[in-house]
């Protein structure tokens, strides 16, 4: 399997088990805007389910969306395909019910503003109160 995401862990940061939406698009001009769900995250990147298939060392741009207490927010980032294995899940019949892809994405390009808010999503603190204010409104 194509950088295959099984066996030992060789990631730098930990990891938080999430269930968000995502949009993205390959990083060519033709590239339609399609979605995902980010199944775990940490500072380096995201585990997501696609149905699509794209080889590993894909760019692609990508969108999470979230929410911030009753607001809908989003975080922006350009990142690479580093891990790929196909994937499907089950009902409790045992029937399968979706096929698709894992696949694992590095950050390679992101703005400081959207650092902060993916480090607000991962439980983090942030040094200045007024960084956290000026992102998201009053706390």
């Amino acid at each position: 399997m194509e950088g295959s995401m099984t066996g030992r862990d060789r990631r730098k940061y930990p990891r938080i088990v999430i269930n968000l939406p995502l949009e993205y698009q390959e990083k060519e001009e033709d590239s339609c805007l399609r979605g995902a769900m980010v199944v775990n995250a940490g500072e380096g990147g995201f585990l997501i389910e696609s149905t699509r298939d794209m080889p590993v060392g894909t760019e692609l741009s990508i969108t999470l969306l979230f929410s911030k207490e009753f607001e809908l927010t989003n975080f922006k980032a350009v990142t690479k395909i580093v891990r790929k294995e196909p994937y499907s899940k089950e009902n409790s019949n045992g029937n399968r019910v979706w096929e698709g892809y894992l696949y694992g994405l590095e950050f390679i390009q992101m703005l400081d503003g959207d650092r902060w808010k993916l480090n607000w999503l991962l439980g983090g603190r942030f040094e200045f109160e007024e960084n956290f204010v000026s992102l998201f409104g009053q706390p």
